[in-house]
């Protein structure tokens, strides 16, 4: 018994030394939660969340009667489709760990890796788990834009189809490369906040790409009719606004000042670009319009995004002004000329003010808002405003030839566009027997 007791003391002191620094490493790692941090992040994945059925509504009181179901279908299966493919392997291919700059590898396919701790490159004092799923709702919402370009004319399979594809062979590599540690434009000192380039312009440029391959509604644009339920569309722009506050104010990571400065910065942009839209309305239409405010807003939502952690609120001003000014001269003039049928305005307003907002972060960003980021032309850096333009040159180019090939491939494959009689009925009942008004005799 006596000679025991020693190699019991002997392996009780080995397992105290593995015990306590396993203890004190959990209990270190624990500490680097942080609950606030967390909360906020928690919160603003659900504000992005709501932004979808925010676009749904702002789309859906665009479009006539007979299609408006679709457009709601669209976005709520988004929420369903990309969720899945993110879980599986888009997170992995957006943020997993680097190849050559351009694409993350697979290491993180169905979350293998992705646990509650936090993972300092992405997530210092949030799990990495909460990182993930704000990520998501970025995600799902950048092929919904794309939806706009479209609206009432392609088949629902094919919208499928075409969503997990782009999502995938476009939104996910250019994701790596501005946002993902070893993306190329990370490491040339690209800025972009909150999705300027990775959602905006990327989403912006495809619908573009769409409303070319896939060509005019019938009767465009003489027998196509006014935006049927415009109430819808208000609601849904003040989803999107209010939903916003976390696009561009969770992308902070953090309940710190630069969040706050992040959402004082997207409102104030927001507001003043749905105030100079109103008054271009008023000069060149004779009348301010609410769809032409709303239009505004968004338009400047979009472009305050990549610059809302880097610019104060004067300059927000400016950003949300010039917002309006060049969106309202793409919708207004430019397709009128050209006569391409962007439907509701995606490449418009989401193309156009995602590549001013990108431009503008280059121009008005400030080492004094955000030491992390970088000083713009107009504050002595006349190269990060060359490093934003050959940011947006690049993802315009990559994001239309990309686009065009899937969109072509899968209209070899399956069809994108349903046929005629279809789009004259209406794509509720023809995509899905379901009418969204009831008329009682």
């Amino acid at each position: 018994m006596l000679k025991i007791r020693p190699f019991l003391l002997t392996l009780l002191f080995l397992f105290g030394l593995f015990l306590i620094p396993t203890i004190a490493m959990a209990e270190e790692a624990a500490a680097a939660v942080n609950s606030g941090d967390t909360a906020w992040v928690l919160i603003s994945a659900g504000l992005v969340f709501l932004m979808t059925p925010g676009l749904a509504f702002f789309y859906g009181g665009l479009v006539r009667k007979k299609n408006i179901l679709s457009i709601l279908m669209q976005c709520f299966i988004l929420l369903c489709l990309i969720t899945l493919q993110w879980v599986l392997f888009g997170y992995s291919l957006s943020f997993g760990p680097d190849i050559k700059g351009l694409i993350g590898s697979l290491n993180w396919s169905g979350l293998r890796g992705v646990g509650l701790e936090p993972y300092a490159p992405y997530s210092a004092t949030i799990p990495h788990q909460a990182f993930m799923i704000y990520q998501c709702m970025f995600a799902i919402i950048t092929p919904g834009l794309i939806l706009g370009a479209f609206a009432e004319r392609m088949k629902f399979s094919s919208f499928c189809v075409f969503s997990l594809l782009w999502a995938t062979l476009v939104y996910d590599p250019i994701a790596h490369w501005v946002w993902g540690v070893g993306g190329f434009l990370r490491n040339m000192g690209a800025l972009d906040f909150a999705g300027g380039t990775v959602v905006h312009i990327n989403a912006g440029i495809a619908a573009l790409a769409a409303a070319l391959v896939l060509g005019k509604r019938e009767g465009f644009p003489k027998r196509i009719s006014p935006p049927h339920n415009l109430p819808f569309a208000v609601l849904g722009a003040g989803l999107l606004w209010f939903g916003w506050f976390g696009f561009n104010g969770g992308s902070a990571l953090a309940a710190n000042g630069l969040a706050v400065n992040a959402l004082v910065v997207t409102h104030v942009a927001t507001a003043s670009a749905g105030l100079a839209w109103a008054l271009l309305d008023w000069k060149f239409s004779s009348k301010p319009t609410l769809l032409g405010t709303i239009t505004g807003a968004v338009a400047g939502l979009v472009a305050i995004t990549p610059a809302s952690g880097f610019v104060g609120a004067i300059d927000a001003i400016w950003i949300g002004i010039g917002a309006s000014i060049f969106c309202y001269i793409a919708v207004a003039i430019v397709k009128t000329k050209f006569g391409y049928d962007d439907s509701l305005d995606a490449f418009g307003v989401h193309g156009i003010g995602g590549i001013w907002g990108a431009l503008a972060a280059g121009l008005w960003a400030s080492k004094a808002v955000n030491s992390a980021g970088a000083d713009g032309l107009f504050y002595g850096n006349p190269g990060l405003f060359l490093i934003q333009l050959k940011t947006v040159l690049i993802t315009i180019a990559y994001s239309f030839i990309l686009s065009t090939v899937l969109l072509k491939l899968v209209d070899m494959t399956m069809g994108l566009r349903v046929s005629g009689d279809e789009e004259r009925i209406g794509l509720d009942l023809t995509q899905h027997r379901e009418a969204g008004y009831t008329l009682l005799e």
